[in-house]
């Protein structure tokens, strides 16, 4: 039997409701459920955007909505993880024949305990490193400052139901799912992962520099499972997701990539190895620092 930390105690409670019905055929119905509920609302405002303006129209629509070039843009990205936050809880109620609360952890109070300890030094740590970056001449003005702040109450609340969406459905039900069956952190903590990596590799978008894109995502993910097994809850790894993206969607965002609510966007040259590898370096250091910070504050 795989060795665990004993800082690991919490994750056997958290992955107990999971044990019931833990087959690993349950995996596949499940993850349609979820498919169902993020891609079917997508899907039905295709159509009709189809029918009501044209495919030529429909598709630009969906493009500038997949770029998340402008505000509006950015904000119907995000709250459209709506739908797999619901698909994830769907789910669980239905094929695993549990409560969609337990994908939060036993206790929901030490979920949101968990969250504002980790969310309020790593949105400090994050605004401090903004501000750092906007001195790079590379760096360049996004939104006014009135625009940003109009647009701040409808953004944070949109990134907060983006994070705990994927969180739900990586750290909440796969990883949960996958520990009630498999007691070896190599595959709970790595599989979803390495799907949600996956869910990153866009070359169209990153060209020569996606696989390296997928490598980040994959570290990411096993830090915030981590945080997660340490915890007994996704509270901290939402907020640590949270205040990555705040970061990298509000603060300072990449060019012509989800940008439409930043405050500065900075232009990368993703095929130029130099520029990429040490943008990419300094990245891999970040995560890690939030990371120690996400562990000191929790003392976990």
């Amino acid at each position: 039997m795989p060795y665990l930390p004993p800082a690991y105690r919490a994750h056997d409670a958290y992955i107990a409701p999971a044990r019931r019905r833990a087959q690993f055929w349950r995996l596949l119905p499940g993850s349609l459920v979820v498919l169902a509920f993020y891609m079917g609302p997508l899907i039905l405002l295709s159509v009709y955007l189809g029918l009501a303006y044209g495919p030529l129209i429909a598709d630009q629509v969906a493009q500038g909505v997949i770029a998340g070039a402008t505000p509006g843009a950015m904000l119907t990205v995000l709250y459209s993880f709506g739908g797999l936050a619901l698909g994830a809880m769907a789910a669980v109620r239905l094929v695993h024949g549990r409560r969609a609360g337990t994908l939060f952890g036993p206790d929901p109070r030490a979920a949101w305990r968990d969250f504002v300890t980790v969310a309020l030094p790593l949105l400090g740590f994050q605004m401090v490193l903004g501000v750092l970056t906007v001195n790079d001449p590379a760096v360049q003005p996004g939104l006014t400052w009135w625009s940003f702040l109009g647009y701040l109450p409808f953004a944070l609340p949109g990134i907060l139901v983006q994070c705990a969406a994927e969180e739900l459905v990586f750290r909440g039900y796969l990883q949960q799912q996958l520990a009630a069956r498999v007691r070896n952190p190599l595959v709970w903590m790595g599989l979803p992962s390495a799907i949600f990596a996956a869910g990153h590799y866009l070359p169209e978008d990153f060209g020569a520099g996606a696989l390296m894109i997928v490598l980040w995502a994959f570290v990411f993910g096993c830090l915030a499972a981590d945080l997660t097994a340490r915890t007994g809850s996704i509270g901290a790894a939402v907020a640590f997701h949270m205040a990555n993206n705040v970061s990298a969607m509000l603060i300072v965002g990449l060019a012509g990539n989800l940008d439409g609510l930043a405050l500065w966007t900075l232009e990368v040259d993703f095929d130029s190895g130099d520029q990429f590898a040490v943008l990419l370096a300094a990245d891999f250091l970040m995560m890690l620092c939030a990371w120690l910070i996400a562990r000191i504050a929790l003392r976990r």
